[in-house]
C-alpha cells in the first residue's frame, strides 16, 4: 500500500481553517514558537499540586471573612475611613503568597530539577539555560497574577470604605510587584548556589530567613506608605525619584542576579560570564548618570554623592565578592582572541581587573563632582571617605586571592574558599584593631591603629575633628598610604593570578 498523500489532500493539510485568514494564522504559529514551552508546562504541574489550591483557598477565605468584617462595622456608619486598614489586612493575605510562597516554591523548583538530576534532561529539549530559567521565573509570576486577581476586587473595595486612594493603592502594588519578581529571581538564583548536599541545607536556611525578614519589612513599609499617603496624596518630585530610584534599584539588580544564576548553569566551555559582566558595566554607568541628575535637580547637594558613593561602594564589594573569585583560566575553545583587556571573559585575572577597576573608577566618579563644586574641608571629607571605601574593598579582595591563590596548594584555591578568606579578612580587619586598641589603653578609633580598618578607617576619614584647624580626623596623606598598600597588593595578586593562568594552560 502505498503511503505517499495525494496532492490535494496536501493542500487541504495545509490550507487554514475556516474563517480565519492566512496572515493571522501564520502570526499565531510563530507566537506559538515563540511562546516557551516550558512556562506551560510549569504552569500546568504547578496549578495541579495541592499547595496551590489550599494556599488559594486559604487567601480567598481570609479575604471573604474580612470583608464580611469591614461589612459588619460599617455598614451602620454614614461616613467612615476604614480603608486604610483593611487595605492592610488584604494586603497581607497577599504578601504571605507573593513574598512568602511564590518565591520559596521557585527555589524548590530549581533545586529538584538539580537534586534529582533531571536538569540534564531540560537541557537535552535545546532550550538552554536563559530560556529555561525564563520559562521558570515567568510560570511563577503566572501563578501570582492567579492570587493577584482573587485579592484585586478586595483591595478595590477598601478603595469605597475611604481614608486611602487609589493612586497609593495604585502605588503599593507597583513596588509589591517589582518586590515580588526581585525575590523571586533572588530565590531561584540562589538554587543555583550550591552543589553538595550540605551547600544545599545552608542555602535553604539562608532563604527561609532573608524571606521571613523581608516580609515584615515589606510589610512595614506598605503600612507607612499607606498612613503617610492614604489621603491627600502628592505626587511631589521627591517621591517621583524616590519611587524611579526604587524600581531602578530593583529592576537592575533583578536583572544581574538573573544573568548570574543562567552563567552559573552554563557549561566551563560557553563564554558564561560575559552576559553577567556587562549587567554588571551597564548597571553602574547606567546608575552613575541617574546619580549625576539627580545631584542636578537637587541644587548639586554633596549628600546625595556621598550616600551614593558609600552605597555604590559597598555594593561593588559584594558583587567583586563573585566576580573576583572565579576559577583559574579559560577553557581552550575561549583562549583564541582572549586579550589583556577582554574584561568580560571568564577567569579570575580578568574578573579581579574588572572589579578593581569598577570600585576606583566608581569612588574617582563621585569624589571628583564633589571637590570641583565645593572646595571646602566638609566635601574633602566626604570624598576621602568614598575613595577610601573603594581602597579597602580592593586590599581585602587582594589579600584574599593572595592567601588562597598564592600556595602551591589548591585546598583554599577554589572559588567558595576565596570567597570565605575574604569574608574573614574583612571581619578580622574590622574587628582587631579596636579591640587591640583597647588593650594598648587608646581610643577604639584611634586613627593610625584603623588605617586599615574598612569599617573604622572610612568612618575616620569623613569624622569632622573639632580640635584640628582644618576639620580633618586623617589628612588626604594617609588616604595616599592607604592607596599605595591597596595598589601594590592589587598588583601583587593580578601577578599571582597571570601566573596561575598560564599554569592551568600549560596542564
Amino acid at each position: 500500500m502505498s503511503t505517499q498523500a495525494s496532492p490535494a489532500s496536501g493542500a487541504a493539510e495545509s490550507a487554514p481553517s475556516p474563517g480565519v485568514p492566512a496572515a493571522a494564522s501564520d502570526r499565531w504559529e510563530k507566537w506559538g514558537d515563540r511562546l516557551n514551552p516550558l512556562v506551560v508546562k510549569e504552569v500546568r504541574q504547578g496549578l495541579r499540586t495541592r499547595v496551590f489550591w489550599v494556599s488559594f483557598g486559604l487567601l480567598l477565605a481570609a479575604c471573604l471573612v474580612l470583608s464580611l468584617i469591614a461589612y459588619a462595622n460599617t455598614h451602620d456608619s454614614t461616613y467612615t475611613r476604614e480603608g486604610r486598614s483593611y487595605f492592610f489586612s488584604f494586603f497581607v493575605c497577599l504578601a504571605l503568597v507573593h513574598f512568602g510562597l511564590i518565591p520559596f516554591n521557585a527555589y524548590r523548583s530549581l533545586a529538584r530539577e538539580r537534586e534529582d538530576e533531571t536538569w540534564s534532561l531540560l537541557l537535552l529539549t535545546g532550550l538552554g539555560p536563559r530560556r529555561i530559567l525564563r520559562g521558570k521565573v515567568a510560570s511563577f509570576l503566572v501563578q501570582a497574577v492567579l492570587y493577584a486577581s482573587a485579592v484585586g476586587p478586595f483591595l478595590l473595595f477598601s478603595y469605597f470604605l475611604n481614608g486611602i486612594d487609589l493612586p497609593t493603592i495604585l502605588m503599593v502594588l507597583l513596588l509589591g510587584g517589582a518586590w515580588l519578581v526581585f525575590l523571586t529571581l533572588v530565590s531561584v538564583c540562589a538554587a543555583t548556589l550550591a552543589d553538595s548536599r550540605m551547600g544545599r541545607a545552608a542555602v535553604r536556611l539562608a532563604l527561609v530567613g532573608v524571606l521571613v525578614v523581608t516580609f515584615f519589612q515589606s510589610l512595614t513599609f506598605a503600612f507607612v506608605m499607606t498612613n503617610e499617603r492614604g489621603s491627600g496624596f502628592s505626587f511631589d518630585r521627591d517621591f517621583f525619584l524616590g519611587l524611579v530610584t526604587a524600581l531602578w534599584v530593583l529592576g537592575s539588580n533583578g536583572w544581574l542576579v538573573f544573568e548570574t544564576a543562567v552563567s552559573r548553569l552554563s557549561l566551563v566551555t560557553e563564554d558564561y560570564t560575559r552576559h553577567p559582566r556587562r549587567a554588571l558595566v551597564a548597571q553602574v554607568v547606567l546608575t552613575f548618570v541617574g546619580m549625576m541628575a539627580v545631584w542636578w535637580l537637587q541644587d548639586w547637594d554633596n549628600n546625595i554623592l556621598e550616600v551614593m558613593g558609600i552605597l555604590g561602594g559597598l555594593h561593588l564589594i559584594f558583587v567583586s565578592l563573585f566576580v573576583g573569585t572565579d576559577v583559574d583560566g579559560l577553557a581552550r575553545p575561549l583562549r583564541a582572541g582572549t586579550r589583556g583587556w577582554s574584561l568580560f571573559k571568564p577567569g579570575a585575572l580578568r574578573g579581579f581587573r574588572l572589579s578593581v577597576l569598577l570600585l576606583l573608577g566608581w569612588a574617582a566618579g563621585c569624589a571628583v563632582p564633589m571637590l570641583v563644586v565645593d572646595d571646602a574641608s566638609g566635601s574633602l571629607r566626604k570624598a576621602m571617605s568614598t575613595v577610601a571605601l573603594a581602597l579597602y574593598g580592593v586590599l581585602y579582595l587582594s589579600v584574599a586571592l593572595l592567601l588562597g591563590r598564592m600556595p602551591r596548594s589548591g585546598r583554599f584555591a577554589s572559588p567558595v574558599s576565596v570567597r570565605l578568606l575574604y569574608v574573614l579578612a574583612g571581619i578580622l580587619g574590622a574587628g582587631v584593631p579596636p579591640l587591640l586598641a583597647v588593650f594598648l589603653g587608646l581610643e577604639g578609633d584611634d586613627a593610625l591603629l584603623n588605617l586599615l580598618n574598612p569599617v573604622v578607617g572610612t568612618l575616620n576619614f569623613g569624622k569632622y575633628d573639632y580640635s584640628d584647624p582644618s576639620g580633618l580626623k586623617l589628612p588626604p596623606e594617609m588616604l595616599l598610604c592607604v592607596a599605595l598598600v591597596s595598589l601594590l597588593a592589587a598588583f601583587a595578586a593580578d601577578r599571582v593570578l597571570v601566573g596561575r593562568e598560564k599554569q592551568v594552560h600549560e596542564q
